[in-house]
């Protein structure tokens, strides 16, 4: 799950770290805990029995790929009418012997094919990818999937360094001016697929793409935003859940203001523990205690506001760019020795690198042009999944209360409600508790240090889940599976692989 802000923008980035400990586990009980490939495939629902029926055209798109194209109804009150495609991209095991797994990592707005085809061979572990082909796929309005289209690239970049001040009434209605511009573009060049990229309609997806894959039940590994959407499917479909994780686990209870406030005391913990690790190294930019360095990072950030620097090739790095290059490295702490890097060449009058970073989380190459669609599609998804108080007072409230709970860069997260302000597409989401009565067992990951999706959650999650068991990892960090250790990878290694349910409440 991404920030919601003015402007600020990133995606996760995965890495690969494995660490040994050691973890315990149950055998599993629940109607996927073999995947017998013999059950009854489900009905499809009234009206969308072509959609479950299409045969699907794999064809090579890469060494070891395969790519495809999944027709899905725009509108599932509607299906007869208009249809999109979604592009999903498999990694086959050789051996279809347990499935399909289907795994979504996050945003809203990342792209699962790109995790797939970048990362798949990295972060799923070979038994896993021995066992089940891996199936990435781009959710409705995301990259490849009917996607929400709204700027050029020399558009993003311009808006990148605009920088209004919130706190001045010029500044406030630069904001509302650039929002209601962005939110026109968005619907001008994306079109009526706009009001039909919410959550609720892409956990239907998946229950499409489960059943042309040929699965009687869905395999599924979500992600940060990825455990809203699995979490949502299962209480459509409880009895279709087959195995599924949701790491770094959002909690669907939560409304908009409420997800912001979260973000913002997690990561302002998380900069804590930064700066505490910093302090004990070597060439920490900052000096004293952690209330010191934090004070001295408050001093950075306000002559970034202040006077905009200049990076090696000429862009201007304001603000926005700075506190999101900063903010990214949160994501996995195997950053923070190069964040540290980065605020040392910054502080000596050198941005690059810090703008570097933050062209990681916008997802600009170096040659100026941007993958995927992550900010365009994180709105837009957002706006329609959150009632959102838009009024001034409002955002106001929202602007104090950040500031409160992170006095580092609650500043920077407030205002974001704006970008909903002049949408056009009216939400149609509503925050509310799962509870998925009848789902076969769903197992939660909850990383203690996360900073986007804080611990809480997971634990909110699991209490509402009637059939979940949670799993702890004790570090920093966004999400587990892929980055943490050996503790947290095999027990869902072995729930996939041989339906062994983790122990509720095991610590890794």
């Amino acid at each position: 799950m991404t920030i919601p802000r003015r402007r600020l923008r990133w995606a996760a980035a995965a890495s690969c770290l494995l660490l040994l400990t050691a973890c315990s586990s149950t055998p599993a009980s629940g109607p996927a805990a073999d995947g017998d490939s013999a059950a009854p495939m489900p009905t499809p629902p009234d009206g969308l029995g072509k959609y479950y029926s299409q045969t699907l055209d794999w064809t090579s798109c890469s060494t070891s790929f395969e790519c495809a194209d999944v027709e899905v109804p725009l509108d599932y009150q509607h299906p007869d009418k208009a249809s999109i495609k979604l592009s999903v991209v498999k990694l086959d095991a050789g051996r279809k012997s347990q499935g399909t797994l289907l795994v979504n990592p996050g945003g809203p707005g990342a792209s699962g094919v790109d995790l797939v085809m970048n990362a798949g061979t990295q972060m799923f572990s070979a038994d896993l990818r021995k066992g089940y082909d891996l199936l990435g796929f781009d959710p409705r309005g995301v990259s490849r999937s009917a996607p929400v289209t709204c700027r050029t690239d020399a558009e993003r970049d311009e808006a990148r360094t605009m920088d209004p001040d919130p706190t001045t009434d010029a500044g406030l209605a630069e904001i509302e001016k650039q929002s209601k511009e962005f939110a026109d573009a968005c619907a001008a060049k994306t079109g009526k697929s706009l009001g039909f990229i919410d959550t609720v309609s892409s956990a239907k997806d998946l229950d499409i793409l489960r059943a042309v894959n040929g699965d009687t039940q869905l395999n599924y590994l979500g992600f940060s935003y990825g455990t809203k959407l699995g979490a949502t499917y299962a209480q459509l479909y409880p009895k279709n859940v087959g195995h599924m994780v949701l790491d770094g686990a959002m909690d669907p209870s939560l409304d908009n203001e409420e997800v912001t406030l979260g973000q913002a005391a997690a990561f302002e913990k998380a900069i804590t523990a930064y700066l505490e690790d910093c302090l004990r190294g070597q060439n920490c930019p900052f000096d004293g205690d952690a209330d010191q360095a934090r004070d001295q990072l408050h001093q950075l950030f306000a002559s970034v506001e202040e006077s905009p620097m200049t990076a090696q090739d000429g862009r201007e790095v304001g603000i926005t760019d700075f506190v999101s290059g900063f903010l990214v490295a949160f994501y996995d702490d195997a950053y923070w020795p190069t964040l540290t890097d980065a605020l040392n060449t910054a502080i000596s009058g050198d941005p690059t690198a810090m703008l570097d970073l933050a062209d990681l989380s916008a997802g600009r190459e170096p040659d100026g042009t941007y993958t995927g669609n992550a900010n365009e599609a994180f709105i837009a998804i957002n706006c329609l999944d959150y009632p959102v108080d838009t009024s001034i007072e409002g955002q106001r409230q929202d602007a104090r209360e950040l500031a409160k709970a992170s006095p580092t860069i609650g500043k920077y997260l407030a205002y974001g409600g704006l970008s909903c302000k002049d949408w056009k597409y009216p939400s149609t989401g509503k925050p509310a508790p799962v509870s998925a009565p009848g789902a076969a067992p769903i197992v939660i990951i909850g990383t203690t240090g996360d900073p986007a999706t804080p611990y809480t959650w997971s634990q909110a999650l699991n209490e509402q889940l009637e059939s979940s068991v949670l799993l702890t990892f004790h570090g920093e960090g966004h999400t587990a599976y892929g980055r943490s250790n050996e503790c947290i990878g095999n027990a869902v290694d072995d729930y996939f692989l041989d339906s062994t349910v983790p122990e509720d409440g095991l610590q890794c």
